[in-house]
């Protein structure tokens, strides 16, 4: 078969155009049924035929999930982390049209982690010399720049994390660095004042302009880490109600009611509702 013939879709049956063939391990696939998969799922050319046709079955159920998904909290800005508390789920998406992007209903018991991580990238600031020649400072000189992701570590059949950045553009805070409690350490100023008294000072109106919180890094540092702790809670939350669930249910008496019940999974009287320890 040559390079420039026509090529059909082996799930849809559709022509492929002549830059839309989609390879997988023994088929083809168009950007079309490509555009089904899910967001998350990056082994497209590592998967067969058989597996890219199970992982579709499974999208079109999902779009049922998505149907019922009622949200009850929204964390983020750009790419929002949905939760429905009721229902015990989540999604990770940017979409405002849910039904047509289709993303991946979880539930909160296939979250195996969450981490949240800060890049910093740096680049260096020139100078020309007297031939009009770019030189660096001295001492070097550099801006700065911060981006936030979140990873969400989870247990599916077709993807095992969901990495996405909370900023949609670099947080920018030129010279002044910022370090993990958001305090941007400007670059150190020369003081004005000379010895005695006045250099006492100086000293210390310069170390006191020198660190100033930064807003925007400190609300995408917060928002990380109210993500983490949402998921994790919830996983910790519905594992211990798992385990309640399996333990073995003994008869005692409600020292509200004095009734003898047998208490639900969380910890309550079957009959008042009262909380019972041990």
């Amino acid at each position: 078969m040559g390079l420039f013939d026509k090529k059909y879709c082996d799930v849809c049956g559709e022509k492929i155009g002549l830059f839309g063939n989609r390879k997988l391990e023994d088929a083809n696939l168009c950007k079309k049924c490509e555009a089904k998969l899910s967001y998350w799922f990056n082994e497209r050319r590592h998967s067969s035929l058989e597996e890219i046709k199970e992982q579709l079955a499974y999208r079109d159920e999902n779009r049922e999930s998505v149907k019922n998904f009622h949200t009850t909290r929204t964390l983020g800005k750009d790419m929002k982390v949905l939760v429905d508390e009721d229902a015990r789920k989540f999604m990770v998406t940017r979409a405002r049209d849910l039904e047509e992007a289709n993303p991946d209903v979880l539930d909160f018991s296939q979250v195996t982690g969450c981490l949240f991580d800060v890049d910093e990238h740096r680049s260096e600031l020139k100078t020309k010399d007297a031939e009009g020649k770019s030189v660096s400072y001295d001492p070097p000189r550099y801006e700065y720049s911060y981006d936030f992701y979140v990873t969400i570590q989870v247990n599916h059949p077709y993807f095992d994390d969901m990495r996405f950045r909370l900023n949609s553009s670099s947080v920018r805070t030129g010279e002044n660095r910022v370090n993990s409690a958001g305090i941007a350490a400007r670059p150190k100023a020369e003081s004005s004042a000379k010895g005695g008294l006045g250099g006492v000072l100086g000293a210390i109106a310069d170390a006191a302009t020198r660190y100033v919180p930064n807003p925007e890094y400190q609300e995408y540092m917060r928002m990380g880490q109210e993500i983490r702790e949402t998921l994790m809670e919830a996983r910790e939350t519905v594992r211990e109600e798992a385990a309640a669930q399996q333990a073995p249910r003994i008869a005692v008496t409600c020292p509200y009611c004095l009734a003898t019940t047998t208490p639900d999974e969380r910890g309550r009287c079957e009959y008042c509702g009262g909380a019972i320890n041990g």
